[in-house]
């Protein structure tokens, strides 16, 4: 991302590893990220007339070091596999490694930078390192600036990160540092969410973080153990704890487990940390944050054994992903590697299924995984496969181990609440008022596509003269919505009504506004769905109008989610959207759209259909979801049985 916002910077990526230095030149990328190569290319290529290239790849690692003024530090810290801390602490030879590598070449200062998570006080044995190694004279500033990117949202969550932390000793040369990369981050991060503090803060912060975000996972994981046994639905108590503001939603959807490269290593780090500072309670509490993660595969794969009449010798098991999430081709440490793994040792043949892993890192996992013999029995048993039919055919039951979106038959990821409809305007152009009066929202719904835009409460009275804010603020995507009971107020059944909508995201009205409706405007045009104007007194606006500018990084920016989601549920026309930042530097010009457009045509691949599976499967069909993504009833009408994570089986054997 430097690169592509640094014209004037030259940056250098080097790697031992020559193949995969090559395949980075190539346009086969040696990982697969949403968006990555509209960042990569205009680096890497360069753009005729408009830009010289400024990224390279190379395995000379010592040239680059010695021509470097800024050094980062993106090596890994495994969990340690021998000797003391073994399956806690976390394994710092490559850190040592690379400082010492950098002392030896170095020949005038440098600025090295922390990108790795590291335990916390790295930095120190770092500086130890390159002042006994570095040449006299040569002087090293240690920064810590780790990463806080979610594989699959990476490119977005650096164009527009919550924060960037730079950690750095409160010395002048420290602070000088510091403020030489916060200067390089402020090219296109607003200046409020770049945060200077104490180099061990910062370190601990990002080890806090992940932790903090397993511990998360973990506990709706828990819940969801509860609800198999109690006969409640994890979702539905995962939604209602969701709306509480203190709780909010986020990190709250169970699985059978979490994985990646971060959250078990660095939770097992801090439980050594506790334990190293004779903290035992804490360690043990951190601990817990795994073990719950390791139940809940195993409950999950007892469950398959159960279900399938507690024998699975040589019945046919696909598994569908093999990620450990989706948008992304990593699979360290995914909940497929251990539901594989045991349930070859039930005799079981397996059938693997990923769109984005490569059948090699497949074979390579597993043989990480198992000694020669057990990985011998694996290849004998386990098939990667192209396609999900291929998969599916002639097996006994299908897991979802990983949330492609191609594996769902679910039409709304959101949990529907159960109340009352507000009025629909449906194609007739009628509205279909609730026997109850109440403040409600008015939903226009498409009647080609059936998704629904819900505006918030439509009251009969315009509110004093204002222009209207963007209409896009006011969105709720949600196909039913909590709404307030009132005795008071009269709905309306004209085309055009005077009224006040609120703006959500701020609950002030959106005043002086006539609604008209999408399905008698004059402007509709049939052959594309209904669009919607907003007439105010300063004219007409369209949507498309006024979703496009907005400030980056402001209450009201530009929103891709719901905009794509608008664009869909009302046709409106593509446009070229820009975003400008409070940075007059830098011009974000369309780049979130990019991103989104890119990964829209990453999760272009067809959905599966069910109902053809139903057809290559044996009787009875099994789904066992661990993701809980797909709708557990319309699988159950086409003879499935569906086990998912917190929830009671649903279907009939057939």
């Amino acid at each position: 991302m430097i690169a592509n916002k640094c014209l004037d910077i030259e940056v250098t990526v080097v790697d031992l590893d020559a193949d995969r230095i090559k395949a980075w030149h190539t346009g086969h990328l040696p990982i697969y990220e949403p968006g990555l190569p509209e960042v990569l290319h205009p680096a890497r290529d360069g753009l005729p007339g408009v830009r010289k290239p400024n990224l390279f790849f190379a395995t000379d690692i010592q040239g680059a070091v010695a021509k470097a003024d800024l050094i980062f530090l993106c090596v890994p810290t495994p969990t340690k596999l021998t000797g003391v801390g073994s399956g806690r602490a976390a394994d710092m030879s490559y850190v040592e490694a690379a400082a010492r590598m950098i002392a030896e070449v170095a020949k005038d200062d440098k600025i090295v930078v922390e990108k790795s998570t590291v335990p916390c006080r790295t930095a120190e044995d770092i500086r130890k390192v390159l002042a006994a190694v570095g040449r006299p004279g040569v002087n090293f500033d240690i920064l810590s600036n780790p990463e806080f990117l979610a594989e699959g949202t990476a490119i977005k969550d650096l164009l527009e990160p919550d924060r960037v932390l730079i950690g750095s000793l409160k010395t002048r040369r420290g602070l000088q540092a510091a403020a030489t990369l916060a200067d390089v981050y402020g090219r296109w991060v607003p200046h409020e969410r770049i945060i200077t503090m104490n180099l061990w803060s910062v370190e601990m912060a990002k080890l806090a973080a992940n932790a903090l975000l397993a511990q998360r996972i973990s506990s709706i994981n828990s819940l969801s153990a509860v609800c198999e046994a109690t006969g409640a639905d994890i979702d539905e108590v995962s939604y209602a704890c969701g709306l509480d503001s203190r709780i909010g939603s986020r990190m709250l959807k169970c699985s059978v487990g979490f994985g990646g490269s971060c959250y078990k290593k660095d939770v097992l780090s801090l439980v050594y940390i506790a334990e190293t500072h004779n903290l035992p309670e804490v360690a043990a509490y951190w601990r817990g944050v795994v073990d719950i993660n390791e139940d809940q595969k195993e409950r999950f794969i007892k469950r398959i054994v159960k279900c399938l009449f507690s024998t699975l010798t040589n019945k046919k098991v696909a598994i569908l992903g093999y990620a450990y999430k989706k948008d992304t081709g990593d699979t360290r440490e995914s909940a497929a590697i251990s539901i594989v793994n045991r349930l070859v040792r039930e005799n079981a043949e397996l059938r693997i299924y990923d769109p984005k892993v490569e059948e090699t890192q497949v074979w390579q996992s597993l043989e990480e995984t198992n000694d020669k013999t057990a990985f011998d029995v694996i290849k004998s048993r386990v098939t990667v496969c192209r396609t999900s039919y291929e998969a599916c055919k002639d097996a006994d039951a299908v897991v979802i181990a990983t949330e492609w979106d191609e594996f769902s038959n679910k039409t709304s990821n959101r949990t529907p609440t159960p109340t009352p409809q507000p009025p629909i305007l449906d194609s007739s152009n009628n509205f279909q008022i609730p026997p109850r009066k109440r403040s409600a929202g008015l939903v226009i719904r498409n009647p080609d596509t059936g998704n629904v835009v819900t505006f918030d409460k439509i009251s009969p009275h315009a509110g004093p003269p204002g222009k209207p804010q963007s209409p896009f603020n006011g969105f709720s995507t949600t196909s039913q919505k909590l709404y307030e009971g009132s005795d008071s107020g009269n709905y309306t059944t004209s085309r055009s009504s005077r009224s006040s909508i609120v703006d959500t995201s701020t609950g002030s009205p959106v005043t002086n506004t006539n609604l008209t409706s999408p399905l008698t405007d004059a402007s509709h045009d049939p052959m594309h769905g209904p669009s919607v104007t907003y007439c105010s007194d300063e004219g007409a606006t369209t949507l498309s109008d006024e979703v496009g500018t907005s400030t980056l990084g402001s209450p009201g920016a530009y929103r891709p989610d719901i905009a794509n989601f608008a664009k869909q549920a009302i046709s409106i026309p593509s446009n070229t959207h820009t975003a400008k930042q409070s940075n007059p530097k830098i011009t974000v010009s369309g780049e979130l759209d990019k991103i989104e457009k890119l990964k829209k045509q990453g999760e272009a691949r067809e959905k599966m259909d069910w109902s053809l599976v139903a057809q290559v499967m044996r009787r009875p069909m099994f789904v066992f979801d661990g993701r809980n993504i797909v709708d557990a009833e319309k699988l159950r009408q086409l003879g499935f049985w569906v086990e998912g994570i917190g929830k009671p089986g649903v279907g009939g054997l057939t």
